[in-house]
């Protein structure tokens, strides 16, 4: 595997709530997207999953909460919490999640993107 640069990676798509998969490490994806306004409550009854801001301002809302991360701060969403991420303009991020985690979970709507239409980068 060649070294990965992300910042680079990140100028080759321009959809939003798209993820991109960058590589696979033990059966987990390390994936990253763009956003903008608010994706769709949504829940991983088995999988956690981490998010980690590269530019602007992702806001996770959960029932008991938002947690607001900028560029260069984490969080993981434990499993089986509802969550429904929201994005200022043009924000980038990453994902760390198991490969079985869906984009949405059981919620599908129109935004939903397949495991299997996920594109590697």
């Amino acid at each position: 595997m060649n070294k990965i640069n992300i910042s680079e990676k990140f100028g080759l798509f321009s959809e939003e709530w798209t993820p991109k998969i960058l590589a696979e490490s033990n059966g987990q994806l390390v994936k990253i997207a763009k956003g903008t306004g608010e994706l769709v409550w949504h829940i991983h009854e088995n999988e956690d999953e981490l998010f980690i801001v590269f530019k602007g301002q992702l806001t996770l809302q959960l029932r008991n909460g938002d947690v607001v991360l900028n560029a260069g701060e984490m969080y993981v969403v434990p499993k089986g919490v509802e969550h429904c991420p929201t994005a200022e303009p043009d924000t980038h991020f990453m994902m760390v999640e198991p490969s079985s985690t869906e984009h949405t979970g059981e919620h599908q709507s129109e935004v939903t993107v397949s495991s299997e239409k996920q594109e590697w980068i």
